[in-house]
């Protein structure tokens, strides 16, 4: 069932919200050779409690989650599991996906980063899955489908050459940290739910820089691309209003 918030709930889902900026913006600048997605994740449960909120990662699903972040390395789409075992590398890329939940509600949001000089062509699918959030963002109107904007960021991705993940899809949030509806990252326009104001998403491209396929590592939560190229990542939740898209996890 898609809930449909209230403009004080939308308020306090951007409080949460601005805690997961602040996460990303000092997690992107901790980025660099040597440093371990425990570190990362250290750093980010330290300001989440810091601001009065709680990881909505930590624990969650079956097996329970272990860590505050997803800190997904390379070939990793989504969901690696922080470890102080996992040091950075030059050249290699990290997601890293945060949420925060505050007051009830919670925030989810992710980003891609180099680790120091990468391939341009690793650092092109960087920009483009960012690219493929923005263009989509843009038709999050009072009107249109959600299938207007899978099908935006499939068409950009694949004029690309690049390959979308089926299988993981952004999603509605609010008090849970999934909700209805889902929000693939292919589609049809002009099919799907009809977008309207009060409704929160989350909307998360993952783009792989060859196949599409992926599958689970034993751990039980890492999804990691079939072909092992690098993979990449950019999400935010927003709410509709009456005069169009509102970003929710900014600073």
């Amino acid at each position: 069932m898609v809930e449909i918030k209230e403009t004080s709930e939308i308020r306090k889902m951007a409080a949460a919200g601005r805690i997961v900026a602040q996460v990303l913006e000092a997690l992107g600048s901790m980025v660099r050779p040597g440093i371990s997605t425990a570190d990362l994740d250290r750093e980010a449960r330290r300001i989440i409690e810091g601001a009065g909120a709680t990881p909505s990662f930590l624990g969650y699903g079956e097996p329970p989650f272990p860590g505050s972040i997803c800190a997904s390395i390379d070939e990793e789409v989504v969901h690696g599991i922080p470890s102080d075992e996992r040091i950075l590398e030059e050249g290699s890329i990290i997601s890293v996906d945060v949420g925060a939940c505050l007051d009830g509600f919670h925030g989810d949001a992710a980003r891609t980063f180099a680790v120091g000089s990468v391939d341009p062509a690793v650092s092109r699918l960087i920009e483009v899955t960012e690219e493929c959030f923005w263009r989509a963002f843009e038709l999050a109107v009072p009107g249109r489908r959600l299938g207007d904007l899978s099908y935006a960021v499939q068409t950009w991705a694949e004029q690309h050459g690049y390959g979308v993940v089926r299988e993981l899809t952004g999603h509605g949030i609010g008090r849970h940290l999934h909700e209805d509806p889902d929000l693939p990252n292919y589609g049809h326009p002009g099919r799907g739910l009809r977008i309207e104001p009060g409704l929160v998403i989350a909307m998360e491209p993952m783009i792989n820089l060859g196949t599409r396929s992926v599958r689970l590592l034993q751990d039980g939560w890492t999804i990691v691309t079939a072909d092992g190229k690098p993979s990449a990542h950019y999400e935010n939740t927003f709410a509709i209003t009456d005069h169009g898209p509102m970003i929710l996890t900014q600073c």
